[in-house]
């Protein structure tokens, strides 16, 4: 399968950014449980992040973040990119 990343920014302030992430973190585990080996993080300067993942296509992609949470609530402003792997 296809990897995919998110790679976000935020957009409203932390307090009402993290009454959205332990929803966030529930969601990135039930992709993990279905198989696409999801990760996600924020950066150490704060203020943004990223989700990786993997996925059939696109659609399934653009589909995997539009569930999101952080999306859902207005948390993040993102750019959504298809990564290939040159080494592994």
């Amino acid at each position: 399968m296809p990897w995919f990343v998110k790679i976000e920014r935020g957009i409203i302030h932390k307090a009402a950014f993290d009454q959205h992430v332990p929803a966030h973190v529930a969601y990135v585990k039930d992709l993990i449980a279905q198989g696409h080996q999801a990760r996600t993080g924020y950066w150490a300067e704060r203020g943004g992040g990223m989700l990786l993942f993997q996925a059939a296509s696109l659609a399934e992609a653009e589909a995997i973040v539009a569930a999101d949470p952080l999306i859902q609530n207005g948390c993040v402003e993102y750019e959504l990119h298809e990564w290939c792997i040159v080494v592994e």
